[in-house]
């Protein structure tokens, strides 16, 4: 029997979002794209040179305009992610338009960093004091009103190799089909390899494994021209407005130090033996005379109850957040039921999972649900991102209702971590414990080591550009597999295959994000710990949700009680995983 992605129209719609607080039709988004294409006209001309004197009217002014086009671009990119043979015309014009509005907006920053200082302590500013203030900070970085227009105009062509990415790996790229454990005929997605990975099959993970990456292996050659073109963007951005590095001019937007960044991937090093440690502990466990790439995702003990039906996920991430308070369940009970969440996968649909939305209306998850633990963990980790925003909503005015990228992966994680602990709590199974420790330890190894093994080969391929050295197919997998031995040991046999794996990972086209998975997690489990200790844990947690951008990240953090400019989270952190790896070796 074959298996075969189901079309959207065959999912239940009590499994789809609904997009409704976001634009009511179709025909609505239309006309919301016509009014705002209209409102631009007028704006330019009725504030540019003029703003000595409208300054408070204009920053007003634009916060309503781009509030209404978030509305109108997430809605757009949303149908399209549903399936992406679909909608593509709308993500288009809705692309083209927020070039116009970059465009007609950009003439703001450097006018404002004209003006008299005293002008901008204005108290009728006041609700845009600290964004004035920010702006400041990065004057030298603000280019003139020409140049920034050019700039606005040019961020769509430099958008093209992030786009041919994502067409690339979810409308072109096929997978084949692989014969399941049951017998089945299996088409191959992004979804089902992590699932089928997992399998206690090796023949099956290996077959899968090798599937997977022969589909790469065809488009290496322009899959490695498409990263190269991302990597030259980011250098030209970063040159064109006076950074020293594109990690710089990366790190500049939420005022994170550079020293953050190159201290995690420092500490990280320090704690390598105990991934060492770990990949000789997967390898005993699984009874194995040679650890494998494909062995890395299958748990290192027996499978318990890892058939978890989406409405019993609910219900366990519900229980497990009791320790944030009645009213944080309350509002995330009524999210998880009531259209927020986009759960199965259907065929062209969006691959992996993350929460988006617009101010004024509500977040949104989308999910690819498969019935696994994993999936319930991602579930929850995604509820984080959004109850993250719908605090930050609640309680910021639109132009800091966002949390930065710094703060993106604090509130996911402290979820993921009050779910395990829910979990091991609540179980007398000591083979449910093993199979959760098992659990964390990958929490681990894919968010610390593996994020930090990544944001490693962004810093090196963006300084080969920066140095003028070309970025081949061949340079990049060399970089690559370099990384793999230094972070993995002796103990992993690399296989030529996984040098291509930077080639498959969406983030390196958003570059230097990847490295705030690891820096998060590490304080979400300073704030866990503390949630779960009682006190004013929660109280500061909430107020930390509540910030949304309203300060920098580093004093927001600060403000709540961890401190992410030194190494202590993360040694912390690591420290854990040392436990946690002597408690699975007690445990087998």
């Amino acid at each position: 029997m074959e298996l075969k992605q189901k079309n959207r129209e065959e999912i239940s719609e009590n499994y789809k979002w609904n997009l409704n607080s976001l634009v009511a039709s179709d025909d609505a988004w239309q006309q919301g794209m016509d009014k705002i294409g209209t409102q631009l006209k007028s704006f330019t001309e009725r504030y540019k040179g003029n703003l000595k004197d409208l300054l408070a009217e204009c920053l007003t002014e634009r916060a309503a305009m781009d509030e209404a086009f978030e509305r109108l671009y997430v809605y757009a990119t949303m149908k399209h992610h549903e399936d992406t043979t679909k909608y593509q015309d709308f993500a288009d014009m809705a692309s083209r338009l927020h070039v116009e509005l970059m465009t007609a907006e950009s003439f703001i920053e450097p006018e404002i960093l004209t003006l008299d200082e005293s002008k901008l302590q204005a108290v009728e500013l006041e609700p845009f004091r600290h964004y004035l203030n920010d702006l400041l900070r990065q004057k030298e970085h603000v280019m003139s009103a020409e140049v920034e227009a050019i700039l606005a105009q040019a961020q769509e062509v430099g958008q093209g190799a992030s786009d041919i990415f994502d067409m690339l790996d979810n409308a072109d790229i096929k997978f084949g089909t692989v014969t399941d454990e049951d017998g089945n005929q299996v088409e191959l997605t992004h979804s089902r390899y992590g699932a089928l990975l997992s399998s206690p099959d090796r023949a099956l993970r290996k077959t899968v494994w090798h599937t997977y990456y022969d589909s790469y292996m065809y488009l290496k050659n322009t899959l490695a021209s498409t990263y190269a073109a991302s990597v030259k963007k980011d250098v030209f951005f970063a040159k064109a407005r006076n950074y020293p590095s594109a990690m710089e001019a990366a790190l500049s937007s939420n005022n994170i130090p550079k020293t953050v960044y190159t201290g995690l991937i420092d500490t990280v090093h320090e704690f390598l033996p105990q991934m060492h440690r770990y990949m000789k502990l997967r390898k005993k466990a699984l009874q194995l005379s040679e650890l494998q790439v494909y062995d890395l995702y299958t748990p290192m003990v027996k499978q318990v109850n890892d058939n978890v039906k989406y409405e019993d996920a609910v219900e366990t991430v519900l229980k497990s957040l009791a320790p944030l308070g009645e009213a944080y369940q309350k509002a995330s009970e009524a999210g998880l039921k009531g259209g927020w969440i986009d759960v199965y996968e259907n065929a062209g649909k969006m691959s992996g999972a993350y929460s988006w939305g617009a101010y004024g209306g509500h977040p949104y998850i989308l999910m690819n649900y498969e019935n696994k633990t994993d999936d319930m963990f991602t579930l929850t980790h995604e509820l984080g991102h959004a109850m993250h925003s719908y605090y930050s909503w609640g309680n910021q005015p639109y132009i800091y209702g966002d949390y930065t990228i710094f703060l993106a992966e604090v509130a996911s994680t402290v979820n993921e971590a009050l779910l395990m602990e829910h979990l091991l709590k609540n179980t007398t199974d000591p083979a449910m414990t093993a199979y959760l420790t098992n659990t964390w330890l990958e929490q681990f190894r894919t968010t610390v080591f593996r994020q930090t093994l990544f944001a490693e080969f962004e810093m090196i391929t963006h300084q080969m550009v920066e140095a003028g050295e070309p970025l081949t197919l061949e340079a990049l997998n060399k970089v690559y597999r370099g990384l793999n031995e230094k972070y993995y040991g002796s103990e992993l046999i690399l296989d030529d295959k996984l040098d291509l794996e930077w080639a498959r990972i969406p983030h390196f086209y958003r570059a230097f994000y990847v490295y705030q998975y690891a820096t998060g997690y590490s304080a979400a489990m300073a704030f866990a710990k503390r949630i779960l200790a009682g006190g004013d844990g929660v109280e500061k947690y909430l107020a930390f949700l509540k910030s949304g951008s309203s300060e920098y990240s580093i004093d927001i953090l600060k403000k709540a009680g961890v401190d992410m400019s030194q190494p202590a989270p993360i040694k912390e952190a690591l420290e854990k995983f040392g436990d946690l790896i002597g408690e699975m070796e007690r445990i087998l």
